[in-house]
């Protein structure tokens, strides 16, 4: 019983708990999967698991680059499109915009429609070019 009453085993025990929480915390914040993926992530989501690629951008933005394989939906008519995201709902879905912003907004309702894998590309189309990642302009890979 002394051990826990000593100044700095007390200190130690806080360190310890601490350190926990914050190695927990990423998984924590994440909850339902619609967690951000990096630019690698998102590759690796695509080619191993054919995660549906859905970009939120005006079609004007979607044709001055987008993701290879990704299809273009308006957050205005994401609602009535929701159905035709993917065959299967347990496939993951990678939604993507600009900046990351609106793809955040529209992930709540992507999952509430039944897709059990929601992730957001973490910033966006900028993000994935500064990655050094493929973008497709007017059918040819950049």
């Amino acid at each position: 019983m002394k051990f826990f009453t000593e100044y700095t085993n007390i200190a130690l025990i806080v360190i310890a708990l601490v350190s926990g929480f914050l190695l927990l915390w990423p998984a924590i914040t994440r909850r339902g999967g619609r967690g951000g993926v990096t630019a690698a992530e998102a590759t690796t989501l695509i080619n191993r698991r054919n995660a549906v690629v859905i970009d939120l951008r005006p079609a004007a933005e979607f044709a001055t680059g987008h993701l290879p394989q990704a299809r273009n939906i308006e957050p205005a008519e994401l609602q009535a499109k929701i159905g035709q995201i993917a065959k299967n709902k347990g496939n993951p879905v990678v939604l993507v915009c600009q900046t990351g912003q609106q793809s955040q907004r529209a992930s709540r309702t992507v999952t509430e429609a039944g897709y059990a894998e929601v992730h957001v590309l973490q910033g966006g189309v900028d993000a994935w070019q500064k990655a050094g990642m493929p973008v497709v302009k007017q059918g040819a890979v950049k």
